[in-house]
């Protein structure tokens, strides 16, 4: 049998469909919501960079660049395929601290922000998440198999950097 043909994303874009479609990914501070229909063998993935849009025009088509927005967008081809929302497993992934040398003194990463604003948008549209794995220093490579909704995870750590120390003469 022929491994499925990948459909790989990057940052800002989004897929939902059925059928013989492996969707890959890499995420490091961007988060991804991936959506499994067992029953209907649907579903989707979304690799969102920021939180939200600072201003966008009126009329602007949602983006999927924002993690509030790439939801919406998954949240509209469910329901162009007949909703159901209850059927799906829900995952989120991502938010990783791909510099934690230098954000030592910061309370918060951007990965961190982008897991809270996914975590309040999951949570405003009453969805609860069957998996979670999020935060932490380094990469993860995702994919989702729309055949058996497969969902495999690797989180790639990033190696110990010391700190710089500057040498006064």
């Amino acid at each position: 049998m022929a491994a499925a043909p990948e459909l790989f994303l990057r940052p800002g874009e989004w897929y939902f469909g059925q059928g013989e479609v492996r969707i890959r990914t890499i995420l490091g501070s961007c988060v991804s919501f991936v959506f499994w229909h067992p029953r209907r063998r649907l579903g989707g993935m979304t690799h969102a960079l920021l939180p939200r849009r600072q201003r966008a025009a009126p009329g602007a088509p949602a983006d999927g660049h924002y993690v509030d927005e790439s939801l919406q967008l998954l949240l509209g081809a469910i329901a162009r395929h007949g909703g159901d929302l209850p059927g799906y497993q829900v995952h989120l992934y991502g938010g990783g601290n791909m510099f934690p040398q230098l954000l030592r003194d910061r309370v918060r990463s951007i990965g961190d922000v982008n897991v809270e604003a996914a975590l309040a948008q999951l949570a405003q549209a009453g969805i609860h998440s069957v998996r979670t794995h999020v935060r932490g220093a380094g990469h993860r490579k995702l994919s989702l198999d729309l055949v058996d909704g497969r969902v495999l995870m690797q989180q790639v750590e990033l190696p110990y950097v010391p700190p710089l120390t500057r040498l006064t003469p």
